[in-house]
């Protein structure tokens, strides 16, 4: 039996070896949120497969959201939570509350578990270097900001150190104005300005669905002129818009790969990375 154990994990190991050597030392920045935040053990599977990719020499640049966090202490303060067009209405005091969660306990949470577990990993927000410049959206959202500038320095620093960049999406505009930056859109500027190979986003479905109460109508594929059309059928709605807009900005701004997996399923990083079929839908041009 071990000899069957052993030869099945040779053979993994053996099948994963060009998608390493495929990876190595390029940049994949992964967006990570929803379901596999709130779930320990699913928490800790997306951080092992992110340790995993750095020990072999991937350059993982992990960026997170937190929305249940932030839904859970507003309620805890009695600060109502409203959202428009799948963003979050960030007032004064929301932004605020924003800033604490994410930059503070989300951000601080991943980077220990990453210790935790035998990684390296470096804590940063869109302050930080001011990595992260916005101004205010159009439209009525409050304080939600829309990125004007990306500077790369922090997060080239970070892995040139060894380390893991782990990145709050809040940022500031030249009055040090905070605004909330929605973490999908955040990830997407962070990947095209580090011209990364791929990025990756989590959600908590199987990725973009035709028929959002059927998962068996995953679309794996959609070219980017295909968008607008969704859009107006419906197809394409709510928190799912920023989510597509974000990946059509990667591939539009020159990364190799975007797709939206399935943060649900343990190790679906490595699944996506590590085999020809990959999981979920693939953006492309």
């Amino acid at each position: 039996m071990n000899a069957d154990c052993n030869n099945i994990k040779a053979r993994v190991l053996t099948a994963a070896l060009p998608y390493i050597q495929k990876y190595a030392g390029k940049t994949v920045v992964v967006k990570y949120g929803g379901n596999a935040m709130v779930h320990a053990d699913l928490k800790k599977a997306v951080m092992s497969d992110i340790i995993l990719l750095s020990l072999v020499g991937i350059h993982v640049v992990l960026v997170h959201g937190g929305g249940p966090e932030i839904s859970g202490m507003l309620k805890k303060l009695d600060i109502p939570s409203r959202f428009v067009d799948g963003l979050r209405y960030t007032d004064e005091e929301t932004a605020q509350v924003v800033q604490m969660v994410l930059a503070g306990k989300t951000n601080k949470d991943l980077v220990s578990l990453i210790g935790q577990l035998g990684g390296k990993a470096i804590g940063l927000c869109g302050i930080d270097g001011g990595m992260i410049k916005a101004k205010k959206i159009q439209g009525d959202y409050g304080f939600v900001g829309e990125i004007t500038q990306i500077n790369i320095e922090p997060i080239i620093q970070s892995i040139e150190g060894g380390y893991i960049p782990v990145i709050a999406t809040v940022g500031t505009d030249c009055k040090g104005q905070t605004y909330n930056i929605n973490a999908d859109t955040a990830a997407a500027e962070i990947a095209a300005a580090l011209k990364a190979e791929s990025i990756i986003t989590l959600t908590d479905i199987r990725g973009l669905l035709r028929d959002i109460s059927d998962d068996n109508s995953l679309i794996p594929v959609v070219k980017i002129d295909e968008l607008e059309k969704l859009m107006n059928d419906g197809i394409i709605s709510g928190g799912m818009i920023p989510k597509v807009k974000s990946l059509e900005k990667s591939v539009l701004s020159g990364v190799e790969k975007a797709v939206m997996i399935d943060g649900r399923i343990e190790h679906s990083i490595l699944i996506e990375m590590f085999s020809d079929e990959g999981i979920g839908t693939m953006f492309i041009k």
